[in-house]
């Protein structure tokens, strides 16, 4: 869940304290990006059927 109110409005690539931010990746939305240019993709979650 995002709670940082500039990833919010951007993202936290486009914030000026991705860097140096510690809570990126807990408050906002930063994904840490493959060698392939690619955003990581979130880790598959089993889901009960509906």
């Amino acid at each position: 869940m995002t709670l940082c109110p500039i990833a919010l409005l951007a993202t936290c690539n486009k914030c000026l304290a991705v860097g140096f931010c510690p809570l990126k990746e807990v408050l906002g939305d930063y994904k840490v990006e493959s060698k392939d240019g690619e955003a990581a993709k979130p880790a598959a979650t089993d889901k009960p059927p509906s």
